[in-house]
């Protein structure tokens, strides 16, 4: 049987010009703003390419009239027409098809659409639930398009840098084995094999090492991820990463393909040229300077050891100072997008203490002197004080005292980005920036052992190997981590290629000889087989989508994302199965437990 005919479009509502006129077109797609006239009725048509004005002139058929008057919001239409010139009056610049109309011949209704849950806008204001629910609507968006359609252009400019580089695409598996990686699995129960189960790929980590081992020395994949975690803005239950190895290489290696490849991308996808090199960071000097590991370096306002400190009546200071930890100031300065009052440095520093810090000490410039907060225990040395920090008049003097280095440094890197989003320090560029250098390990207070701070497949910088277990906590691992604004945008490291070494580093993390054979055997028994020296780094597509785009969660370049409660509103996802389904999967469910 055939399918049923109807008039099939010739070209798209973008792409007709004023050098078109005088040609007979087919249009399909949605009603986007219908206005009618009395007999004169004016039609925007929608499809993902853009809007094309249709007009249906005063004397056209009653037939035609008609069918004009009968159409709504977002029906799905067919039409007939001539390409004319609109008059220059009527030359609208803001569209791309605005030197031209359509003169509608024949109008054929494809669907009806029923009244929308909101408008189809360029950007609408819906709640996100309701956006979610209907999202093949919000996708209608010329935001939601475009960034869908950016998302396209991104991951094309991937794939032709690396086949061009003569990089293999190699698939992993989705059903592996639970391999602690760091966060929680999702885990698939096994009909055939009743009380076991595959777990869903946190990453592809030790499939890639295995093709290293198998020769594949150049591998990429677009590949889907899923941790059980608790979503945010820029992290989803599952997710898209960019999954790299390759062999024989050192760090120096990965981190200039990397360079290389963003340079290739941003130059076809956004026209923007990067500098050849990007800014390097060890993991201690991006702490102590930014608060963050993953510092956004389009603007400054970097954070200082306060010297001043170690001379003062103020309890608070000199505490920290004798436990070991630290004081640390910024200055923020005079500007025009905040008054310093008492209401918003209470904001200030509640983001702070967030990160563990006991308060946020101040002190403001007022005609060359310090004034307000903590500055009646430095009288006398306004002068000495403000040549240390450089502050001016209009400015204030943001101060973290912590016996602990790090929360000193979280908690006052929380008050910079707090004041670098609210004083619109940013501006519109990208800085990217390495972080290098990072622990290797990390000690689990709640557990009482060493873990990996990164994962236990990394490799310990060479000058570290022989003492390891001597002190963990000082061993720097070949990591090494690209930031984008402020994002984490990929991680990765020089791999483990040596068993016993493999060996050491699962003992360190708690991870006896037996245990490691029987969650890692595999990857084991290959590293018996000759391993290569080989590395990677995995960049998340997501964030990358989402800093581009100039949007803050990566909900708003996902075609279908979960919502922050973790499910879908649109197919009402996870939901209940029917107990035949439980029943072949030999589980039960408890149904006294929510």
């Amino acid at each position: 049987m055939s399918e049923q005919a109807f008039l099939q479009r010739t070209t798209t509502c973008g792409a007709l010009r004023a050098s078109d006129e005088g040609r007979t077109v087919v249009l399909n797609g949605w009603v986007h703003r219908d206005r009618n006239h009395g007999a004169l009725h004016f039609i925007n048509l929608r499809d993902r390419y853009g809007i094309t004005q249709v007009v249906v002139d005063d004397d056209a058929p009653s037939e035609l009239q008609n069918a004009a008057s009968s159409l709504k919001l977002e029906y799905c239409i067919a039409v007939r027409g001539i390409v004319r010139r609109r008059p220059d009056s009527m030359i609208n610049p803001d569209m791309s098809t605005g030197e031209i109309e359509v003169k509608a011949e024949h109008i054929e209704i494809l669907s009806k659409c029923d009244v929308l849950p909101f408008m189809i806008e360029d950007e609408n204001n819906a709640k996100e639930d309701l956006r979610l629910k209907y999202r093949y609507l919000d996708l209608r968006g010329r935001g939601m398009t475009d960034r869908i359609v950016l998302r396209h252009k991104i991951v094309k400019a991937l794939r032709e840098y690396f086949y061009k580089t003569d990089f293999l695409e190699i698939e992993t598996p989705t059903l592996i084995r639970s391999t602690p990686e760091g966060a929680r699995d999702f885990l698939v129960p096994s009909r055939i094999y009743p009380g076991k189960f595959f777990a869903l790929p946190q990453s592809p980590q030790l499939y890639k090492q295995l093709l290293m081992v198998s020769g594949m020395d150049k591998y990429f994949q677009i590949a889907r991820c899923y941790r059980d975690e608790d979503p945010r803005g820029d992290r989803q239950l599952e997710f898209t990463q960019l999954d790299i190895e390759m062999s024989y290489v050192q760090r120096d290696d990965v981190l200039a393909l990397i360079e290389d490849l963003m340079g290739d991308v941003f130059r076809k996808v956004l026209n923007e040229e990067l500098p050849a090199h990007f800014t390097r960071l060890s993991y201690h000097d991006a702490m102590n300077r930014y608060g963050s590991d993953k510092p956004d370096l389009r603007f400054g306002l970097e954070m200082h050891d306060a010297a001043f400190a170690k001379d003062c009546a103020f309890n608070a200071f000199t505490e920290a100072l004798s436990a070991k930890g630290a004081v640390k100031y910024i200055v923020a300065p005079a500007s025009g997008k905040k008054e310093y009052t008492r209401k918003y440095i209470s904001e200030l520093e509640d983001a702070a203490k967030v990160y563990g810090a006991h308060g946020l000490a101040w002190m403001k410039v007022q005609d060359g002197s310090l004034s307000g907060g903590v500055s009646k225990f430095f009288q006398g040395r306004d002068e000495e004080i403000l040549a240390e920090t450089g502050a001016k008049d209009g400015d204030i003097i943001l101060i973290v005292a912590h016996e602990n280095w790090k929360k000193c440094c979280n908690s006052l890197g929380a008050v910079r980005n707090r004041l670098g989003a609210d004083l619109e320090l940013a501006g519109d560029g990208y800085a990217f920036c390495w972080i290098i250098d990072f622990p290797l390990f990390e000690y689990n207070e709640e557990e009482g052992h060493w873990e990996a701070a990164h994962h236990m497949f990394s490799m310990p910088q060479a000058e570290y190997i022989d003492h390891l277990e001597e002190d963990p906590g000082a061993v720097k691992g070949d990591l090494y981590d690209l930031v984008l604004n402020g994002y984490e945008l990929a991680s990765g490291s020089i791999r483990i290629h040596d068993i016993e070494l493999q060996k050491r580093i699962f003992r360190i993390c708690n991870f006896s000889d037996e245990k490691a054979q029987e969650r890692f055997g595999f990857l084991l028994d290959a590293f018996r087989f000759s391993p290569p020296p080989h590395g990677g780094i995995a960049p998340g597509i997501d964030r990358l989508c989402m800093i581009v785009s100039k949007v803050n969660t990566i909900r708003e370049v996902i075609a279908f994302p979960k919502n922050t409660a973790a499910m879908s509103p649109m197919d009402d996802c996870p939901a209940q199965v029917e107990d035949i389904q439980l029943r072949e999967l030999h589980l039960s469910v408890d149904a006294d437990k929510e």
